[in-house]
């Protein structure tokens, strides 16, 4: 069976994003199926998962800002940042006060270069940067820049904080939580983080593995599946006439119209019956629009 969509999965603490796509995979019979963003086997919520045809929309989604509710513990570093990992170092949190945690997370607004883990999924000359820190070797850790656009302080239950936070792709939340127990001097670690939004994906959408595979059961699983253009809406839609459609579908650009589009800018292009055709790419030096992704939905 083909299945072209996406699914809002909420993530159960634990497992792993390649778990929950195996089995997806699995139960589905579908052979291309892949996440969108990636979520530590500690964390849950959303995770948008693309079936048949939408995973090639999954860039997307993983490109677009998250919202992340996040517990971090003050007091206790570990060499993974989060509470799966080994405790590195203890210090008194007893003289931090509400004030004093407030305007560190001042200092987090706005676009900070952050260093990520050394366990993580990064890469160096090939090797992932945890088997490289799991061999007892440090990978090379250089500060990426990324915008953490709000940061809000939802729960001070000292030694315990919650925050609310909306950033952009490649924050490490857990990095932040280990800079913010930095900053305010006695170490700290991520305890648990629930992902609330992912592009246009939300947590009140989000449903477990266990309803969706009911729902494939039954055989209503179009009835919560996304379309494949559904994370598209930010672009400009276009209609092709039926005399373009064949020369999009065999990958040849079409000109710009009489409208000044942005240069790398991207459409969403439709056929005459409103079927999802392509992703189209300007390339301003040619006027040219480029088909980049074709679809046959």
């Amino acid at each position: 069976m083909r299945v072209d969509g996406i699914l809002n999965v909420d993530k159960p603490e634990g497992k792993t994003s390649f778990y929950v796509v195996a089995r997806l995979k699995r139960v589905t019979g579908e052979k291309h199926v892949g996440h969108a963003g990636t979520l530590d086997p500690i964390a849950t919520g959303v995770l948008p998962v693309c079936l048949g045809q939408a995973t090639r929309v999954a860039q997307f989604i993983s490109n677009g800002s998250k919202t992340y509710s996040a517990q971090i513990e003050l007091g206790t570093t570990t060499d993974t940042y989060d509470r799966e990992g080994k405790i590195i170092e203890r210090a008194d949190w007893a003289g931090v006060t509400r004030q004093q945690v407030e305007e560190t997370l001042s200092s987090f607004r706005g676009v900070i270069d952050q260093i990520p883990p050394a366990f993580s999924a990064l890469k160096q000359d090939g090797r992932r940067f945890y088997s490289i820190a799991r061999a007892g070797s440090v990978p090379e850790l250089k500060p990426r820049r990324v915008e953490i656009s709000r940061l809000e302080l939802t729960d001070c239950g000292l030694p315990v904080i919650q925050v609310e936070l909306e950033c952009s792709k490649g924050t490490y939340v857990r990095s932040l939580a280990h800079d913010i127990g930095r900053q305010l001097g006695c170490g700290a670690h991520l305890k648990n983080l629930r992902r609330l939004k992912c592009g246009m994906f939300s947590v009140q959408n989000a449903l477990p593995l266990e309803q969706i595979e009911d729902a494939l059961s039954k055989g209503v699983l179009g009835t919560i599946l996304y379309p494949v253009d559904s994370p598209l809406s930010h672009l400009k839609a276009v209609v092709i006439s039926r005399e373009n459609e064949l020369d999009i579908r065999h990958g040849c650009p079409l000109p710009a119209g009489e409208d000044e589009p942005v240069s790398g800018e991207y459409r969403r292009a439709y056929d005459a019956d409103g079927k999802f055709l392509a992703i189209l790419h300007f390339v301003a030096e040619k006027r040219l629009w480029h088909p980049q992704k074709v679809f046959s939905i």
